[in-house]
């Protein structure tokens, strides 16, 4: 069974090393290590039992949230795992006082559009060439509710 808590030291490793298996560009050990003590970020993890099924970390400043980050371990995509992480972190981000929650997705990551869509996102701009490995646009996607 799938359980979202917050992200603590001991989870730091298995997040790094998810990290480097979903993206080209993955944070360290030591970034990640470094949300800990951000006052500023509230990162879940998904776990089931033991065994790090996802992860989602976010930075807040005035109501306002951006998500950094969201992964699924592959062996758990298909599973509903992402659409919890997501659905954890904006109740956890309603109840301190945020209103929205804005995020970058790759133009081309059709499948994570669709769940953001679903999720209530709109999209909302373009950057240009915001990823390296390989270089692409992001789309700019946007949830609000009422704090």
């Amino acid at each position: 069974m799938i359980t979202i808590q917050k992200m603590n030291q001991t989870h730091v490793p298995a997040v790094a090393a998810l990290e480097a298996v979903c993206f080209s560009d993955p944070w360290s050990e030591r970034s990640v290590a470094s949300e800990l003590s951000n006052p500023l970020s509230l990162w879940l993890v998904a776990m089931d039992g033991d065994t790090l099924a996802g992860y989602i970390g976010s930075q807040s400043v005035m109501g306002e949230s951006d998500m950094m980050n969201v992964a699924v371990n592959p062996d758990y995509r298909k599973q509903g795992v992402g659409t919890k992480l997501i659905a954890a972190l904006v109740e956890a981000l309603a109840q301190t006082g945020n209103h929205c929650l804005t995020l970058e997705v790759r133009a081309s990551n059709s499948p994570a559009i669709c769940l953001y869509e679903k999720l209530g996102f709109a999209c909302v701009g373009r950057r240009p060439n915001y990823y390296r490995n390989p270089k692409e646009d992001a789309l700019i996607m946007r949830k609000e509710w009422n704090g």
